[in-house]
């Protein structure tokens, strides 16, 4: 499978309703980095309660 950004081996694969998407380590952490300056990740801990606060 092949990055879903460029043309590099995917790294990290990810499927959600047959749809399956890959991405290369550099990649990954640049889309992880955006999550981070943005409200997505704490609203996404929130929803999946990863902290494991009630």
């Amino acid at each position: 499978m092949r990055c879903h950004y460029c043309d590099r081996d995917a790294d990290i694969a990810v499927e959600k309703d047959g749809v399956k998407v890959g991405v290369c380590e550099t990649h990954f952490r640049e889309q992880m980095e955006s999550l981070a300056d943005s409200d997505a990740l704490a609203n996404l801990e929130e929803e999946l309660d990863i902290d494991g606060h009630e």
